[in-house]
């Protein structure tokens, strides 16, 4: 053995090169083998075993009123993955949004699971929406059946797509013709005719029938949430008694022949105004004011008065006008930027995901002119503007700072906060939709059929209640706020709101938020799903959980939860 080495010796001393040559060669075998252990041998989560990386465990007990014990173990952060934490440990933020990222050396089957994906989203295209049929009716260019907005898709038009576009726009009625035409409008002005006369296919969708040829397939639209009426691209206010100072309160007027809510619509739209209000003959045009707030409204029956020139309108009378809100944008509370000086006072705008806080953020910024800041970043709220997303949550510069959090370390640190609470059935899910399908979008029917929806109820719906708790318990000068009072009553929830945030209130900005109370996150109400997704032994968890919540609000006074928290 040793004349052996010898020989090897002699051998790499006479030829340095192969030498190397040997040690190159073994060290490039050795990083092929590490890297081959990264990518294929990393060790998997199973479903069943507690994750290393959570906070706490599943089991820990919360003991604040004595009447029901609450998990603080919910495994996701609140956030999406792209929304990153700005305060506290790194490891909240990984994300388990499906089993098969649980998987952590899972790359192989990352296409054909997009490849799934893109299949459901499809199948998902193609499933008719919520709607009562009503029946096939005549329609020319002379005289529509159906007189709001229209569109054409000669190669893609579906029913679901028609249906959704008119609930987008408010309207209570979608019509199809030619395989390819949507119509949309808020009564139907036509005959009705055999069904047999609606026979066409739709372009985009060969196993739905999509009107014929001058023949509309007329649906009734079912909506989920309350959708603002509209004529044609203006919104229906409703019905108001005229206003003392007129000349004040509606600047504009102008007197027309054969009135028509067009005509005043397009008078008021022309001069700029986001008011149009009909009188009889008289179109009168302005801004909703402290003279003419919009907020005492009378019975449609008082304006029920025929249009000169629609027979089928109401343009109200001298006494009580019909009012439009235009596509003119009430630009008295579009301006918004930084807080001019750094504030030492960190005010919290806490909620449970799901509870309304993008909107209410957007509430905030109309009413104060100051931009909102977060405890997270989103990219995709900066890029909708909110410029505050990007500052620190400790910059000072915002008038206010998101957050989900409910430890009593990240509780502590606001110095005040508004309380954004929300009815738990509705909050879960629309946190589930965000969670599947983005902020204004929607989860696929897969998701709510497999596991996905129980193992979220599961984890989220304890935290729906320790989250208001811990808030009461650990918060300084809290201001609850109801998202169901903040929807019915805006200016009032939206003044209280305002007044501690510790800026002057302007109530023609606080009217000029009304008008656009909505913006652009508010989920279409058509694509509600067909059944409800809570079984009883959900309902009956959730129910415990309200009744601990509503106590703890009594206990400190304060109005519990709303009666439509418990399901009927």
């Amino acid at each position: 053995m040793a004349k052996l080495l010898v020989k090897f010796q002699r051998y790499f001393r006479r030829k340095p090169v192969r030498f190397f040559t040997l040690i190159a060669l073994y060290l490039t075998a050795g990083s092929l083998v590490f890297l081959h252990s990264g990518f294929a041998g990393e060790p998997t989560i199973s479903e069943n075993e507690p994750n290393p990386l959570d906070g706490t465990s599943e089991g820990t007990a919360f003991q604040y009123l004595g009447v029901v014990q609450l998990g603080r173990g919910f495994k996701e952060t609140p956030e999406a993955r792209n929304s990153v934490r700005r305060y506290g440990p790194w490891f909240k933020s990984v994300s388990k949004d499906t089993p098969e990222r649980n998987k952590m050396g899972d790359y192989g089957g990352a296409w054909s699971r997009a490849l799934k994906g893109r299949k459901v989203r499809e199948k998902e295209d193609r499933e008719k929406a919520p709607a009562k049929y009503i029946g096939c009716y005549v329609d020319n260019t002379r005289r529509r059946a159906l007189r709001g907005v229209s569109f054409f898709d000669y190669k893609k038009m579906t029913v679901f797509r028609c249906q959704d576009n008119c609930a987008e726009r408010g309207y209570l009625y979608a019509g199809l013709e030619f395989g390819a035409e949507c119509y949309c409008g808020h009564k139907i002005q036509a005959l009705n005719v055999s069904e047999s006369e609606c026979n066409m296919e739709c372009k985009g969708e060969k196993s739905n029938v999509c009107g014929g040829v001058n023949r509309l397939s007329i649906y009734r639209l079912e909506l989920a949430q309350e959708s603002a009426r509209r004529y044609g691209s203006a919104i229906f206010r409703g019905c108001f008694h005229r206003p003392d100072n007129i000349s004040l309160a509606l600047p504009v007027t102008g007197v027309m022949l054969n009135m028509s809510v067009d005509k005043c619509v397009d008078f008021c739209t022309e001069k700029e105004y986001p008011l149009a209000a009909l009188g009889g003959g008289s179109c009168h045009c302005g801004f909703p004011t402290t003279l003419f707030t919009l907020h005492e409204r009378e019975d449609e029956q008082l304006c029920a008065q025929k249009c000169d020139g629609e027979e089928f309108e109401s343009c109200g009378t001298a006494e009580y006008f019909i009012v439009y809100q235009t596509q003119v944008q009430d630009n008295r509370c579009m301006d918004r930027r930084f807080l001019p000086a750094r504030s030492k006072q960190f005010i919290g705008l806490a909620s449970f995901p799901g509870a309304g806080n993008t909107w209410a953020r957007h509430l905030i910024e109309l009413a104060t002119g100051f931009y909102t800041g977060s405890y997270y970043f989103d990219g995709s709220l900066y890029n909708k503007g909110f410029k505050g997303e990007r500052d620190h949550w400790r910059s000072g510069r915002t008038i206010c700072i998101k957050t989900h959090e409910s430890g009593q370390k990240e509780i502590e640190a606001f110095d005040s906060a508004i309380l954004l609470i929300r009815n738990p059935y509705k909050a879960l899910m629309a946190e589930f939709n965000r969670k599947y399908g983005g902020h204004i979008g929607f989860a696929s029917h897969a998701h709510w059929k497999g596991k996905e929806w129980p193992e979220f109820v599961k984890n989220y719906a304890p935290w729906w209640a320790t989250h208001t708790l811990d808030w009461l318990k650990y918060g300084k000068n809290v201001l609850v706020v109801h998202f169901e009072d903040l929807k019915r009553d805006l200016f009032v929830q939206l003044k209280r709101m305002v007044n501690l945030l510790g800026t002057r209130v302007f109530e023609d900005r606080l009217l000029c938020v009304e008008g656009q109370k909505d913006g652009n996150f508010k989920r279409s109400g058509l694509r509600k799903l067909e059944y409800d997704p809570y079984t009883p032994e959900m309902r009956k968890t959730i129910s415990t959980y309200i009744k601990t919540v509503d106590m703890a609000l009594k206990l400190r006074n304060l109005t519990g939860v709303p009666d439509d928290y418990y399901p009927r």
